[in-house]
């Protein structure tokens, strides 16, 4: 049987901390900035963590599960 592949998208977007946490960029954040306030893309410019709901499947997708 062949090697599982990674998702190369999720790959692109998703790196694990040490605690096995998933982080993640904001969206909204690449275009059309001008009506944007600065406040607004100032919190989108830090990181979040996924969602709890969500982990499985970006593990899945990561082929870490």
């Amino acid at each position: 049987m062949p090697k599982m592949k990674t998702k190369s998208s999720a790959k692109k977007r998703f790196k694990l901390t040490g605690s096995g946490k998933i982080k993640r960029k904001h969206a909204f954040k690449s275009h059309i900035l001008t009506k944007k306030s600065k406040k607004r893309k100032l919190k989108l410019t830090h990181a979040g963590l996924v969602h709890e709901s969500d982990k499985a499947n970006i593990l899945q997708q990561l082929t870490l599960k």
